[in-house]
């Protein structure tokens, strides 16, 4: 494994060397999917099929994993046209949440929707689900022909690797009690249960593809407070798990591939302050990953990479730690050396509204299309669906 030392220091110049922009010249069209809401919306996900529509989901209900009647919801926007459908029902365990929804379509075409069934309405039991199909042209859901259960047993290198990472780690500095247990020492003897380590990975951003075919799908446990990655060789039909991400809170990874081979994972915060975007390598194809460690990046929630068809690099989140008022897209031409260009998406002054959990994905013509969760307060909530031109950025 490369050590990754020297590659923090990519993120020391994340605000000094962008641009800010706040004028929305680079947006060439917003709208929300549907009308605002008094239920729970959240987690969206966003992929455009092979005919040019394009397929969003997201979960609802009147809360998250303590609300049974949370499914997952979805909507068209049909190929030349501006505007979504009524939603339709994706997914639905009855009786059981169904959150943090994920689209992803495979070199094949087959469409896959992955989620998670939170089983005793807590994360850290969610068992992780998906379904695929076909046959997903239309005005409807796509007709659903297999679905399953994707079950992972992290064997006992996982235990090792836990253990190694932590050793590798700088100590912990958190003022812990003297009699208090300490925090790596809790995460280390729950790695070695097997059934806590079998179950409550959870999904939130799309899987890639890399070059040799291989697919890497992100997880993350709530339970464990880290992540890793299902791997599959064979276009979504059998999964294993990588080597675990260890660190000090890095859930929610999202993927981004170097010229040279490397995938590195850029993560939420769930750890101690002050927040800030983990980020951790791979260098052999998502077996394996660097310990993380915190870049300069202020983070309040899920955050998106995407390398785009010229090579630049895109990352889009909450660029604050006090919120989620606030939401910012930047450009990196030199794979995150540097983040020279900035797009404000959303701001409130006022500290209220919550703009977050984006998905992104860029279209043949070149267009980022995201999607995001919108709220303003009670019975304003929608998923809000963004189409921006990079080229009016980058100039």
């Amino acid at each position: 494994m490369k050590p990754i030392i020297s590659i923090l220091f990519l993120f020391i110049s994340f605000f000094s060397f962008s641009q800010t922009r706040n004028s929305k010249n680079a947006i060439v069209q917003e709208e929300f999917i549907f009308p605002f809401q008094n239920e729970h919306v959240h987690g969206s996900s966003i992929v455009q099929l092979p005919n040019g529509d394009l397929l969003a989901c997201w979960f609802q209900g009147s809360g998250e994993r303590t609300a049974d009647d949370v499914r997952v919801m979805g909507s068209r926007m049909k190929k030349g046209t501006k505007t979504w459908c009524i939603p339709f029902l994706m997914a639905d365990t009855k009786g059981i949440p169904d959150c943090n929804p994920v689209l992803f379509l495979n070199k094949k075409g087959k469409l896959f929707l992955f989620w998670v069934a939170v089983l005793a309405n807590k994360w850290e039991d969610a068992v992780l689900r998906y379904r695929t199909s076909t046959n997903y042209v239309g005005n409807e859901a796509p007709v659903w022909e297999w679905q399953d259960n994707i079950f992972l047993k992290p064997d006992d290198r996982f235990v090792k690797e836990v253990e190694k990472k932590f050793k590798e780690m700088p100590e912990n500095q958190a003022g812990w009690a003297a009699f208090a247990p300490k925090y790596d020492d809790m995460i280390k003897e729950a790695s070695k249960d097997l059934m806590k380590r079998s179950i409550g990975w959870m999904t939130r951003i799309p899987p890639i593809t890399l070059e040799s075919g291989r697919i890497l799908l992100p997880l993350y446990s709530d339970g464990l407070n880290f992540s890793m990655v299902a791997i599959s060789d064979d276009d979504g039909a059998t999964w294993r798990p990588s080597l675990p991400i260890v660190g000090r809170g890095p859930i929610q990874p999202a993927l981004a591939v170097k010229k040279n081979g490397d995938i590195v994972a850029y993560m939420r915060d769930s750890g101690d302050a002050p927040a800030r975007v983990h980020m951790s390598v791979s260098s052999d194809q998502g077996e394996s990953w660097s310990y993380s460690q915190k870049t300069s990046i202020p983070n309040e929630a899920s955050v998106e990479i995407l390398v785009l068809n010229d090579g630049k690099w895109v990352f889009l989140g909450n660029d604050i730690n006090d919120g989620r008022y606030q939401l910012s897209l930047f450009i990196s031409d030199d794979e995150g050396a540097t983040w020279k260009w900035k797009e404000l998406i959303e701001y409130q002054g006022d500290r209220k509204g919550s703009f977050s959990y984006p998905c992104l994905i860029q279209t043949p013509d070149g267009l980022l299309n995201f999607s995001y969760s919108y709220a303003m307060g009670e019975g304003k909530k929608t998923i809000k669906h963004v189409v921006l031109d990079p080229k009016k950025i980058v100039k």
